[in-house]
């Protein structure tokens, strides 16, 4: 019989983890979701306050039993999944599962999958956190109800096997708007006047854009009041009559978001979505490297990639 039993996400950081903690604490996996809205109908009750109405996920019924086994024969359980409001909502459904109190300090979360990490999260469990729970819930219950109600439009207006979005719904109607404001947009000619001069000193060479006439602003619409601008600056010497000196603050590239690192990895390696979030999980978990043993180079919390110098061998 185990002290303790860790469930987690996935096979891969269960045995690292396990690697850490040792003794008879049990690390298993849920292997993500168990839970979830019904595949054949919209499983969610828009009469009483959008109830969603969950059922276990077809095909997990044997790691389910498993599960409960495990949690039967422990002394504590612990809900170790991600740190984020999926890692959440699965905390929460395996409570439900469980049967696990979850007014419960039951909850255990860490920001990176080290040694040191790990011990100290196992020494501070909380209870479920509600509002990333409801988070997760209110996100899913609008992928549903958007995606149940359109998709069928768009099968009779556009062709079979299309599915509406609860993000590219919306990004979609701006997208028409936009395409409908050009359409109706109606261009201007406008025209601009730049000299390129130079310091007779110091030789220093700059750019200056014609911005008005007699210290009033003057819009160029057409080349004659372009001509004639010329003709009168012809053969006129320029005077530098102020110079306005200031400090100029750069702050660096904020951390990526799941969807800029997504474009970044797209860009400039030509990596798919499912590759990118594959090679982040990988680095997440660890990535085992001959003669280096298991080494971390970032972690990923609340959808933000971050730097972590540090590499360490397993079990370390």
């Amino acid at each position: 019989m185990a002290d303790k039993l860790i469930i987690v996400e996935s096979p891969a950081k269960a045995n690292t983890i396990k690697k850490f903690l040792g003794g008879s604490t049990k690390v298993v996996a849920s292997m993500g979701h168990i839970r979830d809205l019904p595949k054949s109908k919209l499983g969610v009750n828009i009469e009483n306050d959008f109830e969603p109405e969950y059922i276990n996920i077809r095909g997990k019924g044997d790691l389910i039993k498993s599960l409960k086994k495990e949690a039967s024969k422990a002394k504590k359980v612990y809900l170790a999944t991600d740190p984020d409001r999926e890692g959440e909502a699965i905390a929460w459904h395996l409570a439900h599962i469980l049967a696990i109190d979850e007014t419960k300090e039951n909850r255990v979360t860490f920001n990176e999958i080290t040694k040191n990490a790990v011990q100290e999260a196992m020494k501070k469990p909380r209870t479920l956190d509600k509002n990333l729970i409801d988070a997760q819930q209110a996100r899913r219950v609008l992928d549903r109800i958007v995606g149940y109600q359109i998709s069928p439009l768009l099968w009779k207006k556009v062709r079979k096997g299309l599915s509406a979005g609860r993000v590219q719904s919306v990004a979609v109607r701006l997208i028409v708007e936009r395409e409908e404001e050009i359409e109706k947009f109606i261009p201007e000619e406008y025209w601009n006047i730049y000299a390129k001069l130079s310091d007779k000193k110091t030789k220093t060479k700059f750019e200056a854009k014609f911005s008005g006439k007699n210290g009033k602003k003057l819009e160029l619409k057409n080349e004659t009041q372009v001509n004639t601008i010329l003709e009168e600056i012809k053969n006129e010497k320029f005077i530098v009559k102020n110079v306005k000196k200031g400090e100029k603050k750069r702050n660096p590239t904020p951390p990526f978001t799941t969807s800029t690192m997504q474009q970044e990895a797209s860009r400039k390696l030509s990596f798919t979505l499912k590759k990118t979030m594959s090679v982040a999980q990988g680095l997440y978990e660890g990535v085992k490297i001959e003669e280096r043993g298991l080494t971390r180079t970032y972690y990923i919390y609340e959808n933000r990639l971050y730097k972590n110098i540090r590499s360490c061998k397993s079990g370390s």
